[in-house]
């Protein structure tokens, strides 16, 4: 399953960032493979307005299945449970994202 992560950096060693439309990047992690494919830099960061749905959207055509977060806004939750995708609110912004790739291997 691919996992999108939101993070404030893209580095396994960078933290979460609790904001999911505006985060920094999305980290991509294989739980299959237990590999952190790629970090995604949010091209909706800066935007004006509607950065949440946008960003969901972003997040969904790069086939991930479940998204970590610290937040996320109501609109963004509705786009989510019509596409079938988990959200985990992770209420740690001091974990790392590689702390919350081993938390997800325990999970699964």
């Amino acid at each position: 399953m691919k996992v999108a992560i939101t993070s404030t950096g893209n580095s396994p060693e960078s933290k979460l960032d609790s904001r999911f439309g505006r985060c920094s990047y999305f980290a991509i992690y294989n739980t299959e493979k237990k590999i952190l494919e790629e970090f995604l830099l949010n091209p909706n960061k800066e935007s004006e307005g509607g950065a949440g749905p946008a960003s969901a959207q972003f997040i969904a055509s790069k086939g991930v299945e479940k998204v970590v977060s610290g937040e996320f806004g109501g609109k963004v939750k509705s786009i989510f449970e019509s596409l079938q995708i988990e959200t985990l609110i992770f209420n740690e912004p001091d974990k790392t994202i590689a702390g919350i790739t081993d938390f997800l291997n325990k999970k699964n």
